[in-house]
């Protein structure tokens, strides 16, 4: 039986990123509890299949072919949304750009890439989707940051940790802004979590994985689907008081010390 709170029929959700990893997951889980989507991708045939999946659980679901890095392409995918679905109720901000880089090698211009990216096009999202809700006077706004965002990194993260402190930040100040008249925003802030790309520079570097489980307590990496019920809740009326929040999803990671070692499970 699904508790009444978590239940997302009637609302229509727009998640980005919803070709493959945490924004498919995060879509599915929408549709699982009664949401409606619009998918946006620059992967076409991944976005598609994320909509035939979604599909076949009884929901509606409307892909786009959207680099939401593109003010313009983010702007008129909006105004699809407005014909095709008449709504927004949850906005679910997952694809971003980063860069591996040192800070004195980088180029200047794959830092304004990657800002403009998780700041700048990411705001587009939010205040697109957070015109429509103040209108209705109800909605939930999901930003997926990093652990990032909060905590340096190293290991050429630069511009991506700098793009995501953005985030935690504007996160805050929506929130602060747009709450008293019903608008809801968060920020989910995840460690590792397995998607090709990281799966590739894993393989390229043998110590990379243990090097990353030495910061996580928990004791794996995290994996797509880890985002589902923590999604749901914030998008559902289960969260109605929670607002400006930066929840981590990183395995006991910022909890912690930087000296700390994590202890091993028995049995």
């Amino acid at each position: 039986m699904t508790h009444p709170l978590f239940d997302l029929s009637g609302r229509v959700a727009l998640v980005s990123g919803a070709a493959q990893g945490m924004g498919r997951a995060m879509a599915i889980g929408f549709a699982e509890v009664g949401a409606d989507l619009m998918l946006a991708d620059i992967n076409a045939e991944g976005v598609q299949d994320t909509a035939a999946t979604i599909e076949k659980l009884g929901r509606r679901a409307i892909p786009v072919v959207c680099d939401v890095t593109n003010v313009d392409q983010v702007r008129a995918m909006f105004a699809r949304l407005d014909r095709e679905l008449g709504r927004i109720d949850v906005l679910g901000n997952v694809a971003g750009p980063g860069v591996l880089a040192s800070p004195e090698e980088i180029a200047l211009e794959q830092m304004e890439k990657v800002v403009h990216g998780l700041v700048v096009a990411r705001f587009c999202c939010c205040q697109e989707a957070g015109r429509r809700m103040l209108a209705k006077g109800k909605g939930s706004i999901i930003n997926i940051g990093s652990i990032a965002g909060v905590t340096g990194l190293g290991r050429s993260n630069f511009a991506y940790s700098v793009g995501m402190g953005a985030v935690v930040q504007m996160t805050r100040e929506l929130s602060t802004e747009w709450s008293g008249r019903g608008v809801r925003v968060n920020a989910i802030l995840p460690a590792q979590v397995m998607n090709p790309g990281l799966a590739a520079r894993m393989q390229a570097d043998p110590n990379l994985e243990a090097n990353f489980l030495r910061g996580i307590p928990i004791g794996r990496l995290g994996q797509p689907g880890d985002i589902k019920g923590l999604a749901i809740f914030l998008a559902s009326d289960a969260s109605d008081w929670i607002t400006g929040a930066l929840i981590p999803m990183d395995g006991g990671n910022l909890a912690m010390n930087a000296g700390g070692t994590a202890g091993k499970r028995k049995g």
